[in-house]
C-alpha cells in the first residue's frame, strides 16, 4: 500500500466519523490514486491539521475558577489536485457537529469546496467557503500574530455556502505559484487579485442571527494588489441580507420566524500587511452597519500589528484594537491591546519572510497579557476581553 492510499484510507475514516456525528450517511468509496489519467492529468493528495491548545487566567477569562482551558482548533484536512481541478475538506473538531449555523452544513465542516482552474486569473470554487471579506480573517488560524483574532473576527462574514470566483498574480508576470486553494495572501506575488462570492445568509458571522439556508443571500468581493513581501493591500465589501432573520421564514428548528431587526448587515473592510526581514507590520480597518439587522447598531474598528524576531526562535508580537459602537444614538469605546511573545520550538529554517511561516510554525508556544479598556455600554459581537488576561497556548502543526 502506497503513501498516498494510506493518506486517503485515514481521511475517509476520519470523513466517516465526523459524518455520522453530523447526523449524515457516507458511503466511502476507497480509490488507489492513479500517476495519470487518461487525460494526462496527475493525482496528489496531501493530508494535514494542526491542533491549538491553551489556558487563559484573570478575570477577562473566567469568573469563577483561576482558570480556564481551552482548544482554540483541533482541525484535520486535505487537499486534492488533478490538472486544473482541485478540492479542500477541512474539518475542526473543537466544533459543534449538530449547529448549522444557518448556512446548511454542520459548523465542524470549515471547508468543503471544490474549485476548476482555467488560469492565474480565473478560478470558480463551489461550497463551504472562507469568504472574501476582512483581511486578519482570511490569515489562516496557524498564522496568527497573537493568540486570538480580536473582538473584529466576527464583524467578517466566516464561512459560507456558495459559489467564488478568484484571481491572483495578474499584470506583472508569473511571480508565484497559484493552485486554485487561496483564502488569505501568505504567498508574495506581484499584481492584482481579486474575489467574488455568491452565497447564501452568512449565518455564521457573529453579525448575522437567525439565518436558514434559503433565507436570504449575500454578496461579497475583494480587490488586492501585491508587491512582494514588501506590500499586500486590499479592501472589500459585502452583504448579508435581513441579518436579523427573515421574517416571516422557518428558522433551522421549523419555527416561524418574527423579526423587526431586517435590515442588510454592510461591511467594508481595508488592510495593509508589509513585511520585511524580521519585521513585520499590519494595518486593518472595519466599517460596518446594521449588526444583526438593528438599523443604527454599527461598528469601526481599527487593529494595528507589529512582529519582529529577537532571535530566530524567539519572536516579538503587539497588536492593538480599538473600536467604537453606535447603537441608539449612544456611542460606546472599546480596546484590547496584546502584548506577546511566540517561541518556535523546532522551526523548519531561519527564513523569516511570509511565506516561510508555514513551516516555521510546525511548533509554537505563545503567552499575551491583554490589556483591556472597555466601556459599560460597549456590547460587542466577538471575543471581547472586558477586563485584563493572560493567555497561552501550543501549536502543533503538519
Amino acid at each position: 500500500m502506497n503513501k498516498g492510499m494510506i493518506k486517503l484510507s485515514i481521511v475517509t475514516a476520519l470523513l466517516t466519523g465526523t459524518v455520522a456525528m453530523a447526523g449524515g450517511d457516507l458511503i466511502p468509496e476507497i480509490v488507489t490514486p492513479a500517476s495519470k489519467s487518461i487525460t494526462g492529468w496527475e493525482s496528489k493528495h496531501k493530508f494535514f491539521g494542526f491542533s491549538q491548545i491553551g489556558v487563559g487566567f484573570g478575570d477577562g477569562v473566567t469568573t469563577n475558577g483561576d482558570y480556564k482551558f481551552e482548544a482554540d482548533r483541533i482541525r484535520l484536512g486535505w487537499k486534492y489536485f488533478s490538472g486544473p481541478l482541485a478540492a479542500k475538506v477541512f474539518l475542526d473538531f473543537a466544533k459543534d457537529g449538530d449547529n448549522i449555523n444557518g448556512i446548511g452544513v454542520p459548523e465542524l465542516i470549515k471547508d468543503a469546496f471544490i474549485a476548476y482552474k482555467f488560469d492565474d486569473a480565473l478560478v470558480l470554487k463551489a461550497g463551504v467557503i472562507k469568504t472574501p471579506v476582512g483581511m486578519g480573517f482570511t490569515i489562516p488560524g496557524w498564522n496568527l500574530d497573537v493568540i486570538k483574532r480580536g473582538f473584529d473576527k466576527k464583524l467578517a462574514f466566516e464561512r459560507d455556502f456558495g459559489i467564488m470566483i478568484s484571481g491572483r498574480d495578474i499584470g506583472f508576470g508569473n511571480n508565484g505559484k497559484v493552485n486554485g486553494l487561496e483564502m488569505g495572501h501568505e504567498r508574495p506575488w506581484k499584481g492584482f487579485g481579486y474575489d467574488l462570492m455568491f452565497a447564501g445568509q452568512a449565518g455564521r458571522s457573529g453579525a448575522v442571527v437567525n439565518a436558514n439556508a434559503g433565507n436570504g443571500n449575500a454578496y461579497m468581493g475583494r480587490l488586492m494588489f501585491d508587491w512582494g513581501q514588501e506590500l499586500h493591500a486590499e479592501v472589500a465589501y459585502g452583504v448579508s441580507k435581513e441579518a436579523g432573520g427573515t421574517n416571516g421564514a422557518k428558522d433551522v428548528n421549523k419555527n416561524v420566524i418574527s423579526t423587526t431587526n431586517v435590515e442588510d448587515y454592510k461591511v467594508f473592510n481595508a488592510g495593509i500587511d508589509s513585511h520585511f526581514d524580521r519585521a513585520n507590520i499590519k494595518a486593518e480597518y472595519y466599517d460596518v452597519e446594521n449588526i444583526r439587522g438593528e438599523k443604527g447598531w454599527d461598528m469601526t474598528t481599527l487593529a494595528l500589528t507589529g512582529t519582529y524576531y529577537l532571535t530566530d526562535t524567539l519572536e516579538f508580537a503587539i497588536k492593538d484594537i480599538s473600536g467604537t459602537e453606535t447603537r441608539g444614538g449612544v456611542d460606546s469605546d472599546a480596546r484590547n491591546t496584546y502584548i506577546g511573545l511566540n517561541y518556535y520550538i523546532n522551526p523548519k529554517n531561519n527564513k523569516m519572510d511570509r511565506k516561510s511561516r508555514r513551516g516555521r510554525n510546525r511548533h509554537r508556544v505563545q503567552v499575551n497579557y491583554v490589556y483591556a479598556d472597555v466601556d459599560a455600554g460597549f456590547k460587542g459581537v466577538g471575543a471581547l476581553y472586558k477586563d485584563d488576561a493572560v493567555l497561552l497556548q501550543y501549536q502543533f502543526k503538519f
